[in-house]
């Protein structure tokens, strides 16, 4: 679970009153984050544009590497574990003619 600190919580009345300001202080780098509250629960995060963009790079730089170790992991089965694609739509009984 992420920490905040008690200046990165606002309510979302708050947010509403003074918005510029506080896209002006996560902007600025004077908090990494704004957490909105809304009935006292945590409801949406305001972030700077370079930290989500970097958040979005890492979560997609982990995809692929997830998606090269099932690969990579795929290339080692040995060739009589290999499923036959036809048997497989017959024991599901899927056809692609339709």
């Amino acid at each position: 679970m992420v920490a905040y600190t008690q200046n990165e919580l606002v309510s979302a009345t708050e947010i509403s009153k003074q918005f510029g300001e506080y896209i002006s202080k996560v902007k600025n780098g004077v908090v990494d984050k704004i957490g909105v509250l809304k009935n006292n629960k945590l409801n949406a995060i305001i972030l700077s544009v370079d930290e989500y963009e970097n958040m979005v790079e890492t979560i997609n730089a982990m995809e692929d590497i997830q998606i090269y170790e099932e690969i990579k992991d795929r290339l080692n089965t040995p060739k009589d574990k290999y499923l036959d694609g036809e048997q497989v739509l017959k024991d599901l009984n899927i056809s692609l003619d339709d």
